[in-house]
């Protein structure tokens, strides 16, 4: 079963060590970008991705201090990890998650245009295209 579970001193060396196949890192910063990220914005919240007591990936979502509204920043699956439905599971929880704030009613994310794959899972839980770009990315939202 896919949980999300803080990342501490017994998770934080596997985390980092985690990463996607070489085709995909111009998509996704390393995950230890993100958490030195996180540290200097600390609205920003990082959550492993397990499969039972296997990490299997990485998230880190946000109030983004600019339009208040929640953003999924981050999602990875490790390479040897990928093609099980693990990422879809996670983000569904995560989706779930951020519903529960019941002051929010919109979700964004942004994604490189050529990541096929994104688009794809993105558009499966329901998210569509708002019409902008930032920093080369397309930006997608889900209404609930």
């Amino acid at each position: 079963m896919i949980a999300l579970r803080e990342i501490d001193r017994d998770n934080f060396y596997d985390v980092i060590k985690l990463s996607v196949s070489d085709e995909q890192k111009e998509f996704v910063a390393s995950n230890l970008f993100s958490l030195a990220q996180a540290k200097a914005y600390p609205e920003c919240i990082c959550l492993a991705i397990n499969q039972d007591e296997v990490l299997v990936g990485f998230t880190m979502y946000c109030i983004d201090q600019e339009d208040q509204e929640y953003w999924i920043y981050r999602l990875m699956i490790d390479a040897a990890h990928q093609s099980k439905g693990y990422g879809k599971a996670a983000m569904q929880l995560l989706i779930e998650r951020i519903k529960a704030d019941l002051q929010h009613q919109m979700i964004y994310i942004s994604f490189e245009p050529t990541n096929v794959g994104a688009r794809h899972l993105y558009e499966q839980l329901g998210f569509r295209a708002d019409g902008r770009v930032i920093d080369g990315e397309v930006v997608y939202k889900l209404e609930y």
